[in-house]
């Protein structure tokens, strides 16, 4: 056997979304800051993400992590996540499944009962704190980026769907709000389908209307994903991200609950202290926490956190024959939807 290329993979998953991180064959890549070499990838060289990410060697529903040597000082590791689209600067159910890794590998150091692991990402530094007992990260609890609202009540027509009432809210990436009642949709698997072709359509317009930016991270503008909201019959968060190029979030979704949390607050619904159990397609759950006000580029703030659990499942390696006619892989509609397009 030879191989033009090599990489190895821990697999994980955070309450059920699949987060695989790249312990060997991939260096580095060009740029001095976590968010240059998102950059560098989203708009530059998009080769590694499509080995990593596309069939064969990998599939739809899951993100492939890439870790680096931090950039500021006061991290421990850096990352960045890829996904079907595009590369991402942060992602909750991604940071569980990173830090799970990292320390039941042994790749930094565990320490029990807790030990803390802050993570540089391009939408800036985040914390995990990991529960571990007996070689085993049980829980980890991550103090999320600063979180806001950006805009509220937005209303826009959507093709084959009409006039769509929706929020637009900060977790580290953009994302559109929307209830799913008002479309006659329920968070339920067997709605999944019906959920990421309206949610894709919303998240079409919206890029296609609104000029969003973070007003102090060039790197970060437009919605990432759209996110559906409700309740269950106990009163808990129910959500339902969906993600290009089409399909549902797992997990219950940790910058998306930064974002609903954020939208909470600026509508006066969720206040200092407050802590909400949110649930996911699949009713695995995170525990949401409102836990600090602050401020960003002089607006309003909230500092969320998200707890939830991570479980290693494998370790992967895969590489590229010299001969292989699909070395960048590909994508086919049954399972990666239509929404290409959606890339910023």
């Amino acid at each position: 056997m030879r191989w033009a290329k090599t990489v190895t993979m821990v697999e994980a998953h955070a309450e059920g979304e699949v987060g695989r991180v790249v312990t060997g064959g991939v260096i580095d890549i060009p740029g001095k800051s976590i968010a240059d070499k998102l950059r560098y990838i989203n708009e530059v060289d998009d080769s590694l993400r499509r080995f990593l990410v596309f069939e064969p060697r990998g599939a739809a529903a899951m993100s492939t992590n890439l870790i680096f040597p931090p950039s500021r000082d006061d991290a421990d590791i850096a990352f960045l996540i890829l996904q079907g689209d595009k590369a991402h600067a942060m992602s909750g159910s991604n940071s569980i499944c990173l830090t799970t890794v990292l320390l039941e590998t042994g790749m930094l150091k565990m320490v029990e009962p807790e030990t803390i692991v802050r993570i540089e990402t391009a939408s800036g530094l985040v914390t995990a704190r990991a529960q571990c007992r007996d070689g085993r990260c049980e829980r980890v609890t991550l103090t999320m980026n600063p979180s806001f609202a950006y805009d509220l009540d937005v209303s826009l027509d959507v093709p084959g769907l009409g006039k769509v009432k929706l929020d637009i809210g900060y977790g580290g990436i953009f994302y559109a709000l929307i209830d799913a009642a008002q479309l006659g949709l329920e968070i339920r698997p067997d709605m999944a389908k019906r959920l990421v072709e309206a949610g894709t359509a919303i998240h079409r317009a919206v890029n296609a209307s609104l000029d969003i930016r973070h007003p102090e991270i060039e790197a970060i503008r437009g919605i990432s994903y759209t996110m559906f909201t409700g309740r269950n019959a106990a009163g808990e968060l129910k959500g339902a991200t969906i993600l290009p190029p089409g399909r549902i979030d797992r997990s219950p979704c940790g910058t998306g609950n930064s974002a609903r949390l954020a939208v909470a607050a600026a509508r006066g619904e969720a206040k200092l202290g407050d802590r909400f159990t949110a649930r996911s397609i699949i009713d695995s759950t995170f525990e949401v926490g409102y836990s600090a006000d602050t401020t960003v580029a002089g607006r309003a703030a909230v500092v969320p956190t998200i707890s939830g659990r991570g479980w290693i499942h494998g370790i992967h390696q895969i590489g590229v024959d010299p001969t292989d006619p699909y070395p960048h892989g590909y994508s086919v509609a049954d399972t990666w939807g239509d929404a290409f397009d959606l890339l910023n």
